[in-house]
């Protein structure tokens, strides 16, 4: 299969931001999980966060960020992903003071005994944002025998002040705008502006 070199190109910079040094995306020290996998020594597998990590239980820094991407308000928030919790030592998906919202992490089975849940699932509807919080799936025999599927607990973490519709969004101002220029085509055709054959060519 050619690979272009652009496409060589990409793929170098894809992996970069995955797991480079100085990577944005990477937030860690290390990645460890060949020797997770294969060395016994926990000393091999430290795996150091960035302050952002540290410093994001802070309100202020939130805010900062938000800001920096012009947002605000409180329907404004940081979703962060791939991060697991430490729920069963009591630690909370929430941070930031309600800006920041940690989900994924956790999901996979590897993580289970570190973080006692099976991960979140952020759902956000026209009401507000509901936080799902996942119990581990023991086994299809105890789920069929035992009539038990994967737990969820909700809770509502933001509630919009009122009921978000389709006009409120991207799409919805797009469309919107679409039935602007239709109904001011239809006025324009109905009033003799726009003449018959000229509006069908249209």
């Amino acid at each position: 299969l050619f690979r272009s070199p652009a496409r060589l190109a990409g793929q170098d910079f894809l992996w970069y931001l995955w797991c480079g040094a100085k990577s944005p995306l990477f937030g860690r020290s290390a990645m460890t999980t060949f020797e997770r996998l294969y060395i016994a020594d926990p000393a091999t597998q430290v795996e150091v966060k960035d302050p952002y990590y540290r410093h994001i239980a802070d309100p202020r820094t939130a805010e900062h960020i938000l800001r920096e991407f012009g947002l605000s308000g409180e329907g404004s928030h940081i979703v962060n992903g791939h991060v697991p919790v430490r729920a069963i030592e009591g630690e909370s998906p929430i941070k930031g003071g309600g800006r920041l919202i940690i989900i994924d992490g956790g999901f996979c089975r590897a993580y289970h005994r570190r973080t006692g849940i099976a991960g979140y699932t952020l759902v956000y509807n026209s009401r507000g944002l509901i936080l799902r919080t996942h119990q581990p799936f023991e086994s299809v025999d105890k789920a069929i025998h035992e009539d038990e599927d994967i737990a969820s607990k909700s809770e509502y973490i933001y509630t919009a002040p009122q009921r978000i519709l389709v006009r409120d969004t991207d799409e919805g101002g797009r469309k919107q705008a679409l039935i602007r220029d239709l109904s001011a085509l239809v006025e324009a055709y109905q009033s003799g502006v726009i003449a018959q054959g000229v509006a069908q060519e249209m």
